[in-house]
């Protein structure tokens, strides 16, 4: 019980932040309800270890009706960022380096 003799701490988020990560949420459930859970952790064993990406990021007006797809953590987190954490780049610095060279 690590809340016993302190207040519970309140985080609150901007009406962006909080539309953001309902969506995420709803493309996690979705691929849950869609993909068989065999060990009964209640997350498909698909989305074990990995993250959900969106093919056009959320900070970038992405939706779930864009798409989303199961990915990698290291990979889904390699995108470049600003020092307030929003995202710069869609393309990873591996994906940016094909591109000039080209």
């Amino acid at each position: 019980m690590p809340f016993v003799n302190k207040p519970r701490p309140i985080y609150k988020d901007s009406p962006l932040e909080h539309k953001k990560r309902m969506e995420r949420q709803r493309a996690r459930r979705a691929i849950d309800k869609k993909y068989p859970d065999k060990n009964g952790n209640g997350q498909a064993d698909i989305r074990e270890g990995k993250d959900v990406s969106h093919k056009k990021a959320l900070d970038k007006g992405g939706s779930n009706k864009d798409g989303y797809f199961v990915q990698d953590a290291k990979k889904n987190r390699s995108f470049k960022r600003d020092s307030k954490h929003n995202l710069v780049s869609e393309a990873s610095k591996r994906e940016q380096k094909k591109v000039t060279k080209k």
